[in-house]
């Protein structure tokens, strides 16, 4: 078979050398149909990119792949030195490599175990359900940050939350606050991962307080604006208000969703905490910053980036590892919920 170069890719699209890396590189600037159709091109002549020539040549003794899905959640991105930091001290290399909303992370992750000698991979984020193709994957890989239902992920190495444990804690908390009528910002209607469980979560915290959920004070993400942004928080809150929803609390799943349902309540010339009291999720450094000081549960970043590396390296240095460590998330009280 005749081995096709990055020049042919770019001839058969019609399209610079540059714009064929940009696509393999995931150049979020890209347009998305014209990435595609390069992928598919590349897919399509086995093309496999030649490392060296763009300088990313990976030592097989010591590189350790991030691959992050959700590269701009304030979340994720507080993580990226911790684990820079953690692989450095342990002798390893850091190669970040980012998958879009839309691509399979598995999938991604094969690819560049392929392009790249590596000497493990960390997945960031994603969904579990996806994870059958870890199954192909050669090198010892863990999954961080990945949401897990009860019962899930066995055989897999997992560090994460109990999502749906941590996010019943967070409407149990507003019950006993008093408030009877919440309402809860969740992911995508397809949302089957972190979305789907913190519902889950929530319809248990009301069934637990003898409590019926309206289901009218269910609100998910437009399908139509990035997940988890600003701007669908501030437009889907904006759908809530608008729709003259009785409720005197609302739970947003995500701290990024929640800055942006600050604004559509100042825009109704609403207040926080006197009309509707916020409670985040993710304990981002803004939230410190919002006024009021946003109320979240923070999740253990530190503990959770020691432990993916501490399997890996465990994997590394020739264990099985097929544990799940899942670690609690820490209520951290501000002034955005009141009591009534």
């Amino acid at each position: 078979m005749a081995k096709y170069t990055i020049k042919d890719i770019a001839h058969y699209c019609n399209v610079s050398i540059s714009t064929v890396s940009r696509a393999i590189n995931n150049d979020p600037t890209i347009n998305k149909e014209t990435r595609d159709r390069i992928l598919d091109v590349v897919e399509k002549f086995n093309y496999v990119p030649n490392n060296s020539a763009r300088n990313l040549k990976m030592s097989e003794s010591n590189t350790v792949a991030l691959l992050v899905k959700g590269l701009h959640n304030p979340f994720f991105q507080g993580m990226f030195d911790l684990f820079e930091n953690g692989l450095k001290e342990k002798g390893y290399d850091f190669f970040l490599y980012t998958v879009l909303e839309d691509q399979n992370e598995f999938e991604a992750g094969l690819q560049i175990a392929k392009e790249k000698r590596l000497k493990g991979v960390i997945f960031l984020g994603g969904k579990l359900e996806k994870s059958e193709y870890t199954k192909e994957l050669s090198v010892p890989f863990v999954l961080c940050s990945v949401p897990v239902r009860a019962g899930a992920g066995k055989g897999l190495p997992i560090v994460s939350i109990d999502d749906e444990k941590e996010s019943f804690r967070v409407v149990d908390y507003l019950i006993k606050k008093g408030h009877k009528r919440i309402a809860i910002i969740t992911g995508k209607h397809r949302d089957m991962a972190v979305g789907s469980i913190r519902l889950d979560g929530y319809r248990k915290a009301f069934a637990h307080n003898g409590l019926p959920v309206d289901e009218d004070l269910i609100r998910y993400m437009r399908d139509d604006l990035p997940e988890y942004s600003e701007e669908n928080g501030y437009m889907t809150m904006k759908d809530l208000i608008d729709d003259g929803c009785d409720f005197t609390a609302v739970f947003v799943i995500s701290d990024r969703t929640a800055i942006g349902a600050y604004k559509a309540i100042y825009d109704a010339g609403k207040t926080i905490p006197g009309d509707y009291s916020v409670i985040g999720f993710d304990g981002i450094e803004v939230t410190r910053y919002l006024y009021p000081a946003l109320t979240t549960m923070v999740q253990p970043v530190e503990t959770m980036v020691s432990s993916s590396i501490d399997l890996l390296m465990r994997q590394i240095g020739g264990e099985d590892i097929r544990e799940k460590e899942l670690y609690e998330a820490t209520l951290i009280e501000r002034d955005s919920v009141r009591e009534l």
